[in-house]
């Protein structure tokens, strides 16, 4: 399956009314096949925009993105995109917008029944197939996403501040299911958060980035087995929790733009 993800000297501009702005500063990242990589900055600081160049929506001014040698020049099936608004479609079921992203595989009736139906039942809902996203709770429509996604069996998965907007127990709940999920299918994802612990709970790579134009200015592997618990984090993880906050507290923007 591969998904080597690359960024060599990555930098994008935008040009407006106001003239050139500097979104993100020529920046380096390596996102092993399979590994799981958190991206944390200051809010503003281009995350979110180096995250949309990985998927494909953003085109770098400078640098080149590659997926296993390839060039990403545009959104492809190989690379999937999950946000923190979960983007269904309201007209679709639950199993309607997973087979939706199934569409372009060509599957008979019965087999593209079938992998939907197991897509749900892998992120937990399979009772729930029948059902439009507005009968669903957050962590439901998020669960509906992911198995959307993950249904055409992207090689690499980005993820914008997924579970932003969930409550402190539902979101525990999402990361423990995502966890699973890509112990199973070990897809290569770039997970953006704002959140130290949350990245720290999760990946296995944390890049934290400077205040805007951004790059990243320092990277921490994180070699703790999992399940990891805040509550038992000891002296080397607090100490490299303590140099995250510090690093973001130093970068802190004039203003608190959206990332």
């Amino acid at each position: 399956m591969n998904g080597l993800v690359e960024a060599s000297g990555v930098a994008i501009t935008y040009r407006g009314r106001g003239g050139v702005s500097q979104a993100l500063l020529p920046t380096d990242m390596v996102l092993p096949a399979g590994s799981f990589t958190a991206l944390i900055g200051p809010s503003g600081c281009g995350k979110s925009t180096l995250l949309n160049a990985a998927a494909g929506l953003v085109r770098p001014s400078a640098g080149r993105i590659t997926l296993d040698g390839v060039p990403i020049t545009g959104p492809g099936p190989d690379v999937g995109m999950i946000f923190q608004q979960y983007a269904l479609f309201p007209w679709f079921t639950a199993l309607g917008n997973v087979k939706f992203a199934l569409r372009r595989l060509r599957l008979s009736r019965g087999e593209l029944q079938a992998r939907a139906l197991a897509g749900l039942d892998e992120v937990g809902l399979a009772g729930q197939a029948m059902k439009y996203p507005g009968q669903l709770s957050g962590g439901m429509k998020q669960r509906v996403a992911i198995a959307r996604t993950l249904a055409g069996e992207p090689k690499a998965l980005m993820m914008d501040e997924p579970f932003g907007a969930l409550d402190a127990q539902t979101r525990l709940v999402m990361q423990e299911l995502l966890l699973r999920v890509w112990a199973h299918r070990r897809t290569t994802i770039l997970f953006v958060t704002h959140d130290v612990d949350e990245a720290l709970l999760l990946a296995d790579t944390v890049h934290v980035m400077s205040a805007a134009p951004g790059r990243i200015i320092r990277s921490y592997s994180i070699g703790l087995p999992r399940p990891r618990a805040v509550e038992r984090f000891g002296p080397d993880l607090l100490r490299v929790r303590g140099e995250i906050v510090g690093l973001l507290r130093q970068n802190l923007p004039d203003t608190e733009d959206a990332a």
